[in-house]
């Protein structure tokens, strides 16, 4: 059982269990009507998220920004990017959270800036060997006439991770030649990150989200070790002794010890949750009281529908969770992945990247199967221990935007792989909040990323009040689930090895329990007191890919 640690208080622990939403500002609600999500837009908004019942709020990089990587190439840390509003935008954004009882979390992006951060530009302007180049990962390129880059290294963007300077140098990039990396050997990057975290942290700024956190220490002593040229999938492929030259090296856990102290000096402490794409006996590491505290488990994002593989991975995550003194965390969809309405409609294995370039059209998707396993596993999440991450729309039952037309598309994931992936814009296609208009309400001008004719039907105003909408039945589940939350813990009912292979039932300690039906076939429904179901429940039936909660009476 994870408990919070005997000497903290609630207060310093509201993350443990709580409900994060995550907003990603630019496609959120656009106040000034240029087309652009905004602060002022986030802020308006907030009573929408209050009635929906989060504990808090996580906003997407909203920091000054070229856009070349949606807002993650940033210019200033400590800043808001004119587009979207001002410091004063950011501080009144941050008291009306407060006001209505969320906490706010917002991203840090430790591991790159943009090549526009004045200290890039002072990098460029100085010579090989300078204090400003040390602040980046600058090398000299192989070959006589160093030509070739320093290393094998490539982008998770495509290409190699190198470019190269007018003076010769090369200089790193583990994502687009835009986001330079940041050498984290050298101590005023350091200093400058954690002035970063108290900037943000005296604005009332409640917790961080970091990114590419497993990223941060590097190997970089000469010569530059080479690793074949293939990114190893970080889930399943990384060496389990933090060996690797660029990835989840036993060194960052420093980095995170050094920001943990300076977050434990506000009352409450600063939360903070680490992107860690590492296995899951090396992201408990993150998590750990002394390090950021949390870490996110995305091994949901990648399973099939299958009853047996959601319980290997609830069962691994609380199991870790406990190991590193945290609490277990769920994500179905976030801004980097193909929402799970459409994940859960297309078949079992199907190729994301492939469907993605066929416009969403092969395979066809079955959309009402879609929507049905989407709402039953956000049922089944949200009755987990732990803290459960929702991305904005979800609860609107927003499917990908599949067939966005090439001319449309924004992520640089579509340039730089050749046009081989299409990208993440799908996911991150403005939100529809009325039933018309010219950006069904997103702003009073149109939409950055154009949206589908459907939005009007599936927008917050067509589904507010309507029993059973998607909308509904998040205000629903999240009411409950603060109502019923205990400790920590479950139990799993065995129903016996036959139902185990479709079945997923599990009890918390209050007595409240949660089933899915994760087969194609009804089965009988429990005995208990019907709370909520994903789906209409008929004849004391479970249909196939539905969630209900139930309470013994």
């Amino acid at each position: 059982m994870n408990t919070p640690a005997p000497n903290r208080s609630a207060a310093a622990d509201w993350w443990r269990q709580a409900v994060v939403y995550q907003v990603y500002p630019r496609s959120f609600a656009d106040a000034n009507g240029d087309g652009l999500g905004d602060l002022p837009g986030v802020t308006s908004r907030l009573p929408y998220l209050k009635q929906l019942g989060v504990d808090a709020v996580w906003l997407s990089p909203f920091y000054p920004s070229a856009l070349a990587d949606g807002g993650y190439d940033v210019d200033d840390y400590r800043d808001v990017d004119p587009r979207l509003g001002t410091l004063d935008d950011a501080d009144a954004m941050i008291a009306k959270a407060h006001e209505l009882g969320m906490k706010v979390v917002v991203d840090i992006v430790p591991n790159h800036s943009s090549d526009r951060h004045a200290w890039f530009r002072e990098a460029l302007a100085a010579e090989p060997g300078s204090p400003a180049r040390d602040r980046y990962v600058f090398r000299d390129g192989r070959g006589p006439d160093g030509s070739r880059p320093p290393s094998d290294w490539m982008s998770h963007f495509g290409g190699p991770a190198w470019t190269r300077v007018p003076d010769g140098q090369w200089y790193l990039h583990l994502f687009a030649r835009e986001q330079p990396d940041f050498n984290w050997d050298n101590q005023e990057v350091r200093e400058d990150f954690l002035a970063t975290l108290r900037f943000w942290s005296d604005r009332g700024v409640d917790g961080f989200r970091v990114d590419v956190a497993h990223a941060l220490a590097k190997d970089l002593s000469e010569p530059l070790r080479d690793y074949g040229g293939v990114h190893p999938d970080a889930m399943t492929q990384l060496p389990l002794d933090g060996s690797h030259p660029l990835f989840d090296r036993e060194e960052v856990h420093e980095i995170f010890r050094e920001w943990r102290k300076v977050l434990d000096t506000y009352d409450p402490p600063r939360s903070a949750v680490a992107e860690a794409w590492v296995t899951t006996s090396r992201r408990v590491l993150y998590a750990r009281p002394d390090e950021l505290g949390q870490a996110f488990n995305f091994e949901l994002l990648v399973q099939p529908w299958s009853a047996e593989q959601f319980r290997v991975e609830i069962d691994a995550a609380l199991s870790a969770a406990a190991v590193a003194g945290a609490s277990a965390t769920w994500v179905l969809s976030n801004h980097d992945v193909v929402r799970h309405a459409s994940r859960y409609a297309l078949p079992s294995g199907a190729d994301l990247d492939a469907w993605l370039l066929a416009d969403g059209a092969t395979p066809a998707p079955d959309a009402e199967q879609g929507l049905r396993r989407a709402r039953a596993a956000t049922l089944l999440m949200l009755a987990l221990p732990g803290s459960a991450y929702l991305y904005q729309g979800e609860e609107l039952g927003l499917p990908e935007v599949a067939d966005l037309p090439a001319e449309a598309l924004q992520d640089p994931i579509w340039e730089r792989t050749g046009h081989a992936q299409k990208g993440r814009d799908g996911c991150r296609v403005p939100l529809p909040w009325t039933r018309e208009g010219s950006s069904f309400g997103f702003g009073d001008g149109g939409a950055w990323l154009p949206q589908p004719a459907s939005f009007g039907a599936l927008s917050a105003e067509a589904q507010d009040g309507v029993e059973g909408s998607t909308l509904e039945l998040y205000r629903s589940a999240l009411a409950l689930r603060r109502e019923l939350q205990a400790d920590e813990s479950l139990q799993w009912v065995d129903a016996g090895p036959v139902a185990r292979t479709h079945l997923l039932h599990l009890r918390r300690p209050t007595g409240w329990e949660s089933v899915t039906n994760f087969g194609d076939a009804p089965v009988e429904l429990p005995e208990g007191e019907v709370l909520l179901a994903s789906g209409p429940l008929t004849g004391g039936q479970l249909p196939p890919d539905t969630t209900v909660w139930l309470r013994q009476v």
